[in-house]
């Protein structure tokens, strides 16, 4: 039975002492302004507080919208939400500072809380063409200028891997990323990946935690391993996939656009037993990915 305590982390310090929720919205392939509008006011009503977009999602103005409309109804100030936006592998570069001050005009906010680069690559660029690591230290130097700023409350990267983490770091910056957003489940845990982090105190934060739902593969939410510890817990494979990655100190943003789903991932007042832990780790032998990948990129 789930217990009504609540065990798992409701926030993660980054490294720069900013507070950061541990649950938030992922806001990936939700375009139209109505259903955004809905979806914000679900969540809202649901109790999150933090929400995720991208320039390439196309959803920014839609969710400025929607918290200029729904932050009143509910006695809420910007300063009561975490908002977290990411610069367009398009605009890698020299355009980065432009870039986010785009984001905050289709926002219509005058900061976020997190700026990420939102893959290590850039759009026009080869993955193994050696002018990706120009680039990406080019982005993270104006990154960096816009924290020193006082611009953005945190800056972090997202697909990530070891090395691409390594390369900024040895930059001349001197800025450890606050956050490193990367696909992340029992299917696919890179546990070097999470290792380096922990040791860097950089904050991952997941993706596609529900696998691949969407691109249509519910593989891993149906996995008899998810269904049977759901069951047990008496919770839903997605809870329990949800809870997983809390439970390891990884924070979590998942997509629902269901009221009844959104306020499902985010009622994980529940501890998964060691025993069922060891069980869905296990799963990581499978290797299955479904986003982008990024370690081809030089």
């Amino acid at each position: 039975m789930a217990s009504s305590d609540p065990i798992i982390p409701t926030t993660f310090v980054l490294n720069n002492g900013i507070m950061m929720p541990s649950i938030g919205l992922g806001t990936y392939r939700i375009r139209q302004s109505d259903i955004v509008m809905q979806v914000v006011d679900y969540a809202l009503e649901a109790g999150y507080r933090m929400f995720d977009t991208a320039a390439v999602y196309g959803n920014e103005i839609h969710l400025g919208e929607a918290f200029k409309t729904l932050l009143p109804k509910y006695d809420l100030e910007r300063e009561d939400i975490f908002v977290t936006t990411k610069l367009s592998p398009s605009d890698h570069g020299s355009r980065a500072e432009q870039a986010y001050q785009k984001s905050l005009e289709n926002l219509d906010l005058e900061y976020v809380d997190l700026y990420l680069i939102h893959f290590p690559g850039g759009a026009k660029l080869p993955a193994e063409d050696k002018r990706n690591t120009k680039m990406r230290e080019l982005s993270w130097c104006k990154l960096t200028e816009l924290y020193d700023d006082g611009k953005v409350n945190a800056v972090g990267v997202s697909n990530f891997t070891v090395a691409h983490l390594e390369g900024l770091m040895e930059s001349n910056h001197g800025l450890v990323p606050a956050v490193n957003q990367v696909e992340w489940h029992p299917y696919y845990t890179q546990s070097s990946l999470y290792k380096f982090c922990k040791q860097h105190h950089i904050t991952l934060q997941a993706y596609c935690s529900f696998g691949g739902t969407s691109c249509s593969n519910n593989s891993l939410l149906n996995d008899p391993v998810v269904v049977s510890t759901a069951l047990k817990l008496e919770v839903t494979p997605a809870q329990v996939l949800l809870v997983w990655a809390l439970q390891q100190d990884v924070a979590v943003i998942p997509k629902a656009v269901h009221p009844e789903h959104i306020k499902e991932n985010r009622s994980l007042n529940f501890k998964i037993p060691e025993e069922d832990m060891k069980a869905l780790n296990q799963l990581s032998e499978k290797n299955v990915k479904y986003a982008w990948d990024p370690s081809i990129v030089a």
